[in-house]
This record gives C-alpha cells, structure tokens and sequence, in this order.
C-alpha cells in the first residue's frame, strides 16, 4: 500500500510553493490547489499555463510585503533541509540523487556514421 501526504499538508509544508517555484514556474506554469470555502476541504486544481510568457510565472514577493515573505521563506528553508537529508540518504543508498535516465543516442547520432543509402 502507497502511503499518500494530504494535499493541505503538501501545500502547508512548502512543496507546491517549491514545485511551482523552482520547477513549474519557469517553464511557465503552476500547479493549483483549490481550498473549499464551507470545508476547508483542499484538492488539486489544473495546471496554469503560461507558456507564451517569455519570463515565466513569478510569485513577486518583492512587491507583496514581509510577512508574506516570510511565510514563504520558512517554506523554502523546511523544504531544503527535507531535500537536503534525503539527498544524503540518496546518495548514500543509491549513488545519486536524481535518477539517472541511461542515454540512448538519438537516431541522427546512431546514423552518423553509417551509409544509410539503399544501393
């Protein structure tokens, strides 16, 4: 059985504020959690696509006061000292922290050098 984090505790802890942040966003989308105003209740939402912007998606807390900063940068710092364990168990374990896809040479490279004509 697959244990599963809440989507309220994957929000709270600063995972969605850093997939967005560090991944998402420049590529210019986000990730959208939707909170129920009767319940509370907090479920995924789409992705937002921004794709055309050339800049990407920024969150702009230079323009959005302290305590806001603040909350996210309490986010930022329990999130990368949660990376920052797991990767040293990663390593440890496994050698390395993101998992390596094998490289496998695209067809232009596999035919570089061979003669690929029919007669």
């Amino acid at each position: 059985m697959i244990k599963k984090i809440s989507i309220k505790e994957f929000r709270e802890i600063g995972y969605l504020q850093e997939l967005n942040r560090q991944f998402l966003h420049p590529l210019g989308m986000a990730l959208e959690i939707n909170v129920e105003e009767e319940d509370g209740t907090e479920t995924l939402g789409g992705i937002w696509d921004s794709r055309d912007d050339p800049e990407g998606i920024i969150y702009d807390l230079e323009n959005s006061g302290s305590g806001r900063v603040k909350a996210f940068s309490e986010k930022r710092d329990r999130v990368h000292k949660l990376a920052k364990d797991k990767r040293n168990s990663r390593v440890a374990a496994l050698n390395y922290v993101v998992e390596p896809i094998p490289y496998i040479p695209s067809l232009e490279e596999d035919n570089k050098n061979e003669d690929l004509s029919l007669i």
